[in-house]
């Protein structure tokens, strides 16, 4: 058996200069997330979401991004589970992408808000209805009886919903990650790994740096 501290790799695949990125880092993020896209990486879209209650306790799971644009990143759960719970304690996230197949890692670091009940309601019509039913049967993050009560509370929220349109339940709906830092991280050989970040600033601008790795 291959000892564990012996497992390492030697990344060499790009380099990234301050040169060479965008502005803004949301574009930045776009540039990225297209070469991703095209990289065939497998759920792209899962990230790391870490979150921490009031007394500082952290927590971290993979959710999946569902929409970004330049007001930030948007994901979906169950607002009385535990990420939810610890939101609403302490409002600041970070989420970290970690693309393997390009040696990259994106770190956000910022606040969070619910969007509208309207942008919910809109995504979760777009759900499969197993999905949509989950939502419903699912006590998120609770301790509950077995599976065997799970499946029994599917299968009662299936036949309460099977003759018609299957509603967004009221505990349920997205949290909007704004960010005031994004660092972009790429693999170099012998660790020397390019780190940019960018600090958003009063004035709507973002500040460029390069962090040593």
């Amino acid at each position: 058996m291959q000892n564990i501290a012996d497992i390492r790799k030697d990344y060499q695949l790009q380099t990234l200069s301050e040169a060479d990125v965008a502005a803004d880092p949301i574009a930045q993020f776009g540039k990225w997330w297209d070469e991703a896209v095209k990289s065939d990486i497998d759920e792209v879209n899962a990230m790391t979401l870490a979150t921490a209650d009031k007394d500082g306790i952290p927590s971290a799971r993979i959710v999946l991004l569902k929409e970004y644009d330049e007001k930030g990143f948007v994901f979906f759960t169950n607002y009385n589970s535990r990420k939810g719970e610890e939101l609403l304690q302490n409002p600041y996230a970070c989420l970290v992408f970690f693309w393997k197949e390009l040696e990259r890692q994106v770190r956000i670091t910022g606040t969070t808000e619910k969007i509208s009940m309207e942008e919910s309601i809109a995504y979760f019509n777009k759900r499969p209805d197993g999905s949509k039913i989950g939502a419903w049967a699912s006590p998120q993050s609770l301790a509950v009886a077995g599976k065997a009560w799970l499946k029994e509370t599917f299968d009662y929220y299936r036949e309460r919903f099977k003759h018609g349109e299957i509603p967004k339940p009221p505990h349920w709906g997205g949290y909007r990650v704004k960010p005031f830092k994004i660092e972009f991280w790429q693999g170099r050989p012998s660790r020397m790994h390019d780190r940019i970040l960018y600090t958003s600033q009063n004035d709507s601008t973002w500040t460029i740096e390069r962090l040593a790795p």
